[in-house]
């Protein structure tokens, strides 16, 4: 007979966070392997066997536990480990309205509060590494131009990567306002407008691979050579192959993913002036908190700002060590 956990984990995962709130499969099978990894530590750790948990065997204790077990047992990072406690905290949120007598159960384990840890920098690529990285696709092949396609729509969207491999014909619009449509977190859509190059680039790829003809809409922009959308994977490997292809040294030493040409985007839109707010919208952040890591991180802006509100009082006109008469009578007395 099935516990009243897992009764309530199999309602949650399907019918509530798959079913009524529309999460994405990559965020049912995150927080479907939060559990999984709970109910191991239960059972080798707690010595409770899956058939025998119960909702009463999990307190702020055992929650607790289980979280320093994934750093000290596991190796997880602290980024990692709130991200386990998010799901088991919103978990917990919607049980509160579906056991009313663990209510109190319930507050206790949302109130345990994150873990604090340094914060990382952004780590993004320069203008010309960028430029460089673009530049490396061979566009005399039809291989190249693809690929010097799906960079530049990469970058310039500010995509995330699974955003990119979604893409259909239908959410690209090239005729003026031109903007990309692309479906983030939570099935939330927004529309990204792009660069005349970027758009230049696109509509000579969708008209070379047959895509701007009548019907094409739900096909991939991106696909494989199976014809089947590209995967996350695949993006990456492409990525990679022109990293080591590109004319500039630093580029090939430099750490590059999917994800860092979305944080250069970011980057290079807020060194160049654009407000949070837009650069926020862009892409597709809730919180404009989320979005503050880009100023923060800003080494150029920061640079900018000093430079702007820069008074000249340190004198520049300091004479040469070896010409200060004064300095050379004492290192002589010494």
């Amino acid at each position: 007979m099935a516990t009243d956990f897992a009764i309530l984990l199999q309602r949650y995962l399907t019918s509530h966070l798959a079913g009524l709130r529309g999460a994405s499969p990559n965020t049912v099978a995150s927080y479907r392997d939060t559990f999984k990894l709970l109910i191991i530590y239960m059972r080798d750790q707690k010595a409770i066997p899956p058939e025998k948990l119960v909702l009463h065997c999990i307190d702020v204790e055992a929650i607790t536990g289980f979280l320093n077990w994934l750093e000290s047992g596991r190796h997880n990072s602290i980024s990692t480990r709130n991200q386990r406690l998010a799901a088991i905290s919103s978990f917990y949120t919607w049980m509160q309205s579906q056991e009313p007598a663990l209510m109190a159960r319930c507050q206790e384990i949302i109130a345990i509060p994150i873990k604090r840890g340094t914060q990382a920098c952004v780590y993004h690529l320069t203008v010309e590494q960028t430029r460089c990285l673009l530049a490396a696709p061979d566009r005399t092949t039809r291989t190249g131009r693809r690929d010097a396609t799906l960079l530049a729509t990469l970058y310039d969207t500010g995509a995330r990567v699974q955003e990119l491999v979604d893409l259909t014909v239908g959410d690209v619009r090239l005729q003026k306002p031109v903007v990309i449509t692309l479906t983030g977190k939570g099935r939330k859509t927004r529309h990204v407008p792009i660069g005349a190059n970027t758009v230049a680039l696109l509509a000579n790829y969708l008209a070379e691979f047959g895509l701007d003809k009548p019907g094409r809409d739900s096909y991939p922009v991106f696909f494989n050579q199976q014809h089947a959308k590209l995967s996350r994977g695949g993006v990456a490997w492409i990525l990679d192959k022109y990293r080591n292809n590109a004319d500039a040294s630093d580029l090939i030493k430099a750490k590059i993913s999917p994800h860092i040409l979305r944080h250069s985007k970011a980057m290079h839109l807020y060194e160049a002036g654009v407000p949070l707010p837009y650069v926020r919208d862009i892409l597709g952040h809730v919180d404009l908190s989320t979005t503050e890591i880009y100023a923060r991180a800003s080494t150029e802006a920061k640079r900018k700002a000093l430079e702007t509100a820069y008074v000249d009082v340190i004198p520049s006109n300091l004479p040469e060590w070896n010409q200060d008469a004064g300095l050379l009578d004492w290192l002589t007395s010494l």
